[in-house]
Formats: structure tokens, C-alpha cells, sequence
């Protein structure tokens, strides 16, 4: 007889778990050998890069009118699929199916799913309830700036590859024109020339979360309204900060009652903490580049568009449309990872139903890339080791239920 049940041994592997994470200790896991940077090409680049700072920051330069034909039209795409969460998420998602070789716009897609529903959670079934309608729209421009801010630095940067592999030269001297940071050039130029994925992917982690640091973490009204508030710093009690990998099992389950997508991914303890991004950043890249997860990940996002809503990967537990009849009160909607009645599930909206599309407050301009310190983050991703995370989800979803119904 097993000493303990598998809701008990659940319990206790989350416990492990967060008591890991609070003591500092990494996941146990590898660097897959297709993800371990090539040490010769990064001491190339580190050398320019360090030729750069000694340099005069680099301005725009004059452009043909081919060049600038290239930039307008960036521009003009980059508006367009700025305009909210879900433009954003199909845009990274079309680029990583054009461009495979373009580890980190799958990257951006898993990530960009995540923030739309927690965009959504604002107007769903229990935060409402948590939360007052004015400290939600804070909680959504944070979001929303953020995920706008990144699309904006990172996706001219995907297409002007785009339009090098078009017109089989580089236009990488073009992206002073889209206020890029020098760090990122000469990235680009060696992804050019070796083709390998890693250090470009890794440069992209590092430059975005640069970022976001100045223009939003450490800005005024987002430290007052959000990382600073105490709804922000009782995350980590709730379990609202976890990033969520949703992929098929591989291979498919032959029962239909095991047919619900399969969960794993990283919980981020402290947001506000530049370092802490970036390492949790690498270490989605090495889990979603897991052999177990990624063919997964592509199946789901190929045959579910994003919508914003958490139905889009576990329509048994949520649902886009409010239930006509109410629970009664006190009566609560869970039952591990299943309903109490499933006829009445969990309200998660579609996100273009619940926000309107924003008007994008133009980011402060100036090059975070000022010294070297940002060389220690360009380290072979280590892919912690693959955990189904299904029921720790639950049991974060089982707390958010229970402080929602004490309100």
C-alpha cells in the first residue's frame, strides 16, 4: 500500500516545490545539445560589443529610398499588429511558423498567451471579487504597456530578417531606425552568418527584459499602482504568477477522459527583479525546447488560435460565456482539476470582449546597453526538468477560489 495518496503526494511535491524556490535552489534539469551556445561565435560578438561602448552610440543613418520603402513598411505592420494582446500573440506565432529558426518568436507566443489571460482573470470569475474596477485597470495597463513595449522593440527586429532573407543581404544597419539597442546588431549579424539559434534567442531574452526595466518596472505610476501594491506582493500566496506551457501530450492519450492538454512551466517569485526575468526567460526557452513538450506546444498553438481565454486550453474547467444561473453562495465551482457541476464552469472572457484596444503611450528613448554587465546573462539556457504541473494549477486555482469567496 503506497504511504501516501496521489492528492497527498501532489500536496507534497508543491511544497517541495515552493520551498525550493523560496531557499534559492535550481530546478534540477540539462542543456539540450541543440540550445548550448557556440563559445567561439559569443567571443566574436562579445568583442564587438564591447568595441561599441568604447564607440559613439550609433545614430540612424541616411537610407535609400529601397531602405526606407523596407522601414515604412514595417512601421505600417507593426501598427497594425500592436494593437492589442491577441494581434500580438497570431503575429509571433506566424513569424515561428515561417521561421522555425526563429527560436525566440515561439518563445514570445508562449509568452504572450500567458499575458493575455492574465489580461482576462482581471474580468473573470474571481478577481473581480479581489480586486476594485480601478486597481484591475492598473493590473491591465501594467500588462498591457508591458506586452505592447516588447512587441514593439522586438518585432521590426523578426521582420527586418524577414526582408535580409528576402532580399538575400542583411538590413541590420537599418534597425537604429526603429530605435533598437546596439546590443542586439551584432546578434543579428552572427545569426546571419551561422544560422544558430541560441545566442540570438538569449540576446533577445536579455535585450527585452532591459527593456521593460527603465520604461516599466522602475517607472513611477507602475511602481505606486502594481509592484509596489500589497495585491501585487500576495502573487506569489495566490499562485497567480505562474507561466503555463499548454502542449499535447506526446504521444496523444488514448482515453478521452486524459484528453485535456497537459500543463508544465515556471513560477516567477519576484518580478521586479531584472535577473529574475531573464533566468526565468531561459528557463521557458530550454522547457519549451524540451523533446516532451515542443511538437506539443506546436500541435496546440496550430489548432487553437489565442483568444485571450484559459478555455482556449482547458475547455472542460472554463468557459467564455458567463453561466445564466449562479452558484449558490458558498458553494464553490472546483473539485481538484475537475467542476463540481459541469454545467456550471469557470468564467474566463475572450479579451477583446472585456478590454478595448489602448492607445500606446510612445516609450522613452535611450540605449539600456551601458556596460558589460549584461555579458553574464549569455549562458546556455538550462531546461529545468519536465514537470506536469497540471495540479499544482489546480491548487492555485482551488486558493484564488477560496479568497475570492471570503470577499
Amino acid at each position: 500500500m503506497p504511504l501516501l495518496t496521489k492528492e497527498k503526494s501532489g500536496w507534497f511535491q508543491r511544497w517541495v516545490r515552493r520551498v525550493k524556490r523560496l531557499l534559492n535552489v535550481p530546478p534540477a534539469g540539462h542543456t539540450p545539445a541543440e540550445l548550448a551556445i557556440d563559445a567561439d561565435e559569443w567571443a566574436v560578438i562579445k568583442h564587438k560589443l564591447k568595441l561599441a561602448l568604447q564607440a559613439d552610440q550609433e545614430k540612424a543613418k541616411p537610407m535609400t529610398n529601397s531602405e526606407q520603402a523596407i522601414v515604412d513598411q514595417i512601421r505600417a505592420a507593426l501598427l497594425h499588429a500592436n494593437r492589442n494582446n491577441v494581434k500580438r500573440t497570431r503575429a509571433y506565432w506566424d513569424l515561428a511558423v515561417r521561421c522555425p529558426e526563429l527560436h525566440w518568436a515561439l518563445l514570445a507566443h508562449v509568452v504572450s498567451r500567458n499575458g493575455g489571460w492574465n489580461m482576462t482573470d482581471l474580468q473573470g470569475e474571481w478577481l473581480p471579487k479581489l480586486m476594485s474596477q480601478e486597481e484591475r485597470l492598473h493590473f491591465f495597463r501594467f500588462l498591457e504597456t508591458a506586452n505592447a513595449y516588447i512587441f514593439q522593440d522586438a518585432y521590426p527586429q523578426l521582420l527586418l530578417y524577414i526582408e535580409s532573407r528576402k532580399a538575400g543581404e542583411p538590413y541590420f544597419h537599418l534597425l537604429p531606425h526603429f530605435h533598437v539597442s546596439r546590443f542586439m546588431r551584432p546578434f543579428w549579424e552572427s545569426f546571419w552568418r551561422t544560422g544558430h539559434s541560441p545566442l540570438l534567442t538569449l540576446a533577445l531574452i536579455v535585450n527585452e527584459q532591459h527593456y521593460i526595466e527603465g520604461r516599466i518596472v522602475q517607472h513611477p505610476y507602475f511602481r505606486q499602482y502594481v509592484l509596489d501594491s500589497a495585491l501585487f506582493k500576495a502573487q506569489s500566496l495566490l499562485q497567480l504568477n505562474q507561466v503555463l506551457i499548454p502542449h499535447e501530450a506526446i504521444p496523444a492519450p488514448t482515453s478521452a477522459s486524459e484528453k485535456r492538454l497537459s500543463l508544465c512551466g515556471v513560477v516567477v517569485e519576484t518580478f521586479s527583479s531584472l535577473e529574475e526575468r531573464i533566468q526565468v526567460g531561459k528557463a521557458l526557452y530550454g522547457l519549451l525546447y524540451h523533446p516532451s513538450v515542443l511538437e506539443g506546444v506546436r500541435r496546440f498553438a496550430t489548432q487553437q488560435r489565442h483568444t485571450g481565454s484559459r478555455a482556449d486550453y482547458w475547455p472542460h474547467l472554463f468557459s467564455t460565456i458567463r453561466p445564466g444561473s449562479r452558484p449558490l453562495d458558498g458553494k464553490t465551482k472546483l473539485n481538484g482539476c475537475k467542476l463540481q457541476n459541469p454545467g456550471d464552469p469557470v468564467y474566463s472572457p475572450a479579451l477583446t470582449h472585456v478590454w478595448p484596444d489602448q492607445v500606446l503611450v510612445e516609450p522613452a528613448r535611450y540605449d539600456w546597453f551601458r556596460d558589460t554587465n549584461a555579458f553574464r546573462y549569455i549562458r546556455s539556457p538550462i531546461a529545468p526538468s519536465y514537470d506536469e504541473m497540471s495540479d499544482e494549477y489546480c491548487f492555485a486555482l482551488k486558493k484564488i477560489e477560496a479568497a475570492a469567496m471570503l470577499t
